[in-house]
């Protein structure tokens, strides 16, 4: 029986004849993109690939070696792919992306809209991005946000898309599939919670606390030292504090923002109530313009898949084999689809980028349908 030692030497022996015919398969690859740089021809031909692994499956000898020998070529081809596509892109077989680069956004006489009002995070979010003397209106609903700027009344939307403690606003993810219109900017605010009161109020007074659900919830460890305050929830940390302006009464505080405060013209009984420092919103600036700055170096995404396995790596790899970057990935399924899923990623780079231009054209001819919603 040959030992340890001599099974290793004639894996190696194999894995060398292996790799010799690997580079052979992508040569011939590398030929027959040089064919259809010439004819137009597409990359991904799915029937062709499928009639391939079933017949590499049939040539195996045993269940198990059937199954990976259809997982081997499914990589192989997979990488054939990416040869090639990374051919085109060299060869200026660029695909139309759609998008304008700027070297900064046109941001005077800009009109910006906001769900909420003044003096919430999400107003915090539109001054720190576009300057304290922009002119802005707010609504009710981010879907109101949404129906101004696709009707022309806003160019300019401030929508909160992730909390870094709560997790994603999938009702934002929705919104961005159902409105025609892209991401240009992004604005990380820390939800930095303070109980509010007014002017002549302190401590010793409050009896009622005001907020919104969430902020009560982050707030739970100072709320726990003051047993004895009722606690009352609200639609928004703004609208609480402008509750307590307008009842002008001593026992009443709100949790809400510092800017809030000097908005209402109230009083911080307490700073820095919450309990994770590194609480903070992430806002999208949404637009109807298809433009990005030329410095952009952040990508959203979503494509749909079927639900068979492998799908989703097949996706991905577009990324790792371009060595970009993912910052995010959500999933959320699709409407009147059973078992189906539309993914949402970001990932770091720029659309001028060569990598990003290879993995872009690959999610497009293998996914069942791409969106492209902003370069910022």
């Amino acid at each position: 029986m040959a030992d340890l030692l001599e099974l290793r030497d004639q894996i190696d022996e194999i894995d060398q004849e292996i790799i010799r015919l690997f580079e052979d398969r992508m040569e011939v690859s590398r030929q027959v993109a040089d064919f259809k740089i010439r004819t137009g021809k597409p990359v991904f031909d799915k029937e062709r690939e499928l009639a391939k692994l079933k017949k590499v499956r049939e040539l195996a000898h045993t269940p198990f070696n059937a199954t990976g020998t259809e997982e081997l070529f499914q990589q192989i081809m997979s990488m054939s792919r990416k040869l090639q596509y990374q051919l085109l892109t060299e060869h200026g077989m660029e695909e139309e992306k759609n998008y304008t680069m700027v070297e900064e956004l046109p941001k005077e006489q800009a009109r910006v809209v906001f769900q909420g009002v003044e003096g919430a995070y999400s107003h915090a979010a539109m001054n720190a991005f576009f300057g304290r003397g922009v002119e802005s209106f707010h609504v009710q609903t981010w879907k109101n946000a949404m129906d101004a700027i696709a009707s022309g009344s806003a160019d300019y939307a401030v929508l909160p898309i992730e909390n870094s403690t709560a997790g994603i606003v999938a009702e934002i993810y929705d919104l961005l599939v159902d409105y025609d219109l892209y991401i240009v900017g992004e604005q990380i605010i820390r939800c930095e919670h303070a109980l509010l009161g007014l002017p002549e109020a302190s401590m010793e007074d409050i009896q009622v606390v005001y907020s919104h659900p969430q902020a009560l919830m982050q707030c739970k460890t100072f709320l726990e030292e003051h047993p004895q305050w009722d606690t009352r929830e609200m639609g928004n940390t703004a609208v609480a504090a402008r509750k307590i302006k307008e009842d002008h009464d001593v026992s009443k505080g709100a949790i809400a923002s510092k800017p809030a405060a000097e908005f209402y013209g109230l009083k911080v009984l307490k700073d820095n109530i919450y309990y994770n420092q590194y609480n903070s919103t992430r806002f999208i600036i949404v637009s109807r313009r298809q433009v990005y700055v030329s410095n952009a170096g952040k990508i959203s995404v979503c494509f749909e898949l079927p639900h068979k396995s492998g799908t989703l790596y097949n996706m991905l790899s577009h990324f790792i084999y371009n060595g970009l970057s993912m910052t995010k990935i959500e999933s959320r399924p699709i409407p009147g689809r059973n078992w189906e899923y539309r993914f949402f990623v970001d990932f770091e780079g720029n659309l001028e980028d060569s990598a990003v231009k290879n993995a872009l054209r690959g999610i497009r001819q293998e996914a069942s349908h791409v969106r492209v919603f902003g370069n910022y």
